[in-house]
């Protein structure tokens, strides 16, 4: 699979946390602009990206139980989304920081068909996808593995609303989808799950 490297994530941004907490509110709406690389590469890193190492493990940006890591993150794509990214279906790799091309076509209109047709997907220039693979954290957590990984998932998107916030995006946590279809649209390979849906974009002028 083709990769594309991301820029290096801003780990010293202007906005304090308590600034992004107090500011943070779910957005629907979004202008036509296209989302840079610069901005898809902190939303991702603030998703999965990794921090630090620590006893040879390297750590990522949202707590996970027993660093078992079960979140995957893709981001769609739509047809104007981007002037860097051709529209599609990307995989966020942590390690490389990069993203792997995983279809080289639109999904958009799959991609809202699967979430029920909400305009919110339907007008975002890209959505992050965030899938799980259960069986990473239950294989170490047979009895509490799936709250975890939920919990985890929770952990994941509040970063990436905070993040949005802080750099002027919208964005808005989605979980009405089929997921079935969800994962057929983003090509999702076995044993990942889709789990939430966060579309992303640029206010509108009156906002």
């Amino acid at each position: 699979m083709a990769t594309i490297a991301l820029p290096a994530p801003d780990t010293d941004g202007s906005t304090s946390v308590e600034r992004a907490i107090a500011t943070r509110e779910s957005r629907r709406s979004f202008t036509s602009k296209p989302v840079g690389l610069e901005d898809v590469s902190q939303i991702l890193w603030a998703a999965q990206g990794t921090t630090h190492t620590r006893d040879g493990v390297e750590m990522r940006a949202a707590p996970s139980a027993g660093a078992t890591y079960p979140l995957v993150a893709f981001l769609e794509v739509s047809p104007a989304g981007s002037e860097d990214l051709e529209p599609g279906v990307y995989r966020y790799e942590p390690r490389e920081h990069a993203l792997e091309v995983v279809v080289e076509t639109a999904v958009h209109d799959e991609l809202t068909a699967a979430a029920l047709e909400q305009a919110v997907v339907n007008d975002a220039p890209v959505s992050l996808a965030l899938a799980a693979d259960y069986d990473r954290t239950r294989r170490q957590y047979p009895e509490h593995g799936e709250r975890y990984v939920h919990m985890e998932a929770g952990h994941a998107a509040e970063n990436v609303h905070l993040v949005c916030t802080s750099r002027g995006l919208c964005s808005c946590p989605v979980g009405a989808f089929s997921d079935t279809e969800v994962n057929d649209a983003l090509s999702l390979p076995d044993p990942l799950e889709s789990l939430y849906l966060i579309p992303v974009g640029k206010p509108p002028a009156n906002a």
